[in-house]
């Protein structure tokens, strides 16, 4: 495990919760709903201006790789361009 998250939250929601971090999650194309609940987090502390930066962000610990839209860029034989 990342020594990172050595700590473990387990949060209990309404139906209506859990589909608008699907929606977020789907719509930002991000890999799981971890990474929504860090990044819907993050932008919530930052929205009071507190640095919830700590130097990694979700998409750090994603599985695809990201344009600038958030779109996987790929060049024409669909090879991933990193």
């Amino acid at each position: 495990m990342n020594d990172l998250r050595a700590e473990r939250l387990q949060v209990m929601l309404s139906p209506e919760e859990l589909a608008l971090i699907d929606d977020f999650r789907f719509k930002h194309r991000m890999p799981t709903r971890a990474a929504a609940v860090r990044e819907l987090l993050k932008l919530g502390l930052a929205s009071i201006g507190l640095d919830a930066s700590a130097g990694t962000k979700s998409s750090d610990f994603g599985v695809f790789g990201r344009g600038p839209d958030g779109h996987i860029q790929s060049d024409a034989n669909g090879n991933s361009e990193d």
